[in-house]
């Protein structure tokens, strides 16, 4: 029976501080969801911003870095770099 099984092949790993910046990088997605939780915190009307209400200024700027956030997400990930043809 030992002699009929087939050899696993290794898949291969990256090295380990490659590794480490992957697992550091999929933390960053975590970012824009507590920022936008932090309309808890940040509920005031008064300070103007950019003639815009604090609240309403904290969603946009949260907005902006959501999307930005993402995008430095995208160009780290190693599973997108096959597909974009980097």
């Amino acid at each position: 029976m030992a002699e009929n099984r087939v050899p696993r092949q290794r898949l291969s790993q990256p090295a380990p501080s490659r590794h480490r910046l992957y697992a550091w990088v999929r933390w960053l997605g975590l970012l824009p969801f507590l920022g936008i939780l932090g309309i808890f915190f940040s509920n005031r009307v008064t300070p103007l911003v950019l003639g815009m209400p604090f609240i309403l200024a904290w969603i946009v700027l949260w907005i902006l870095l959501s999307s930005l956030i993402m995008a430095a997400i995208f160009r780290c990930d190693p599973a997108n770099r096959a597909t974009t043809g980097r």
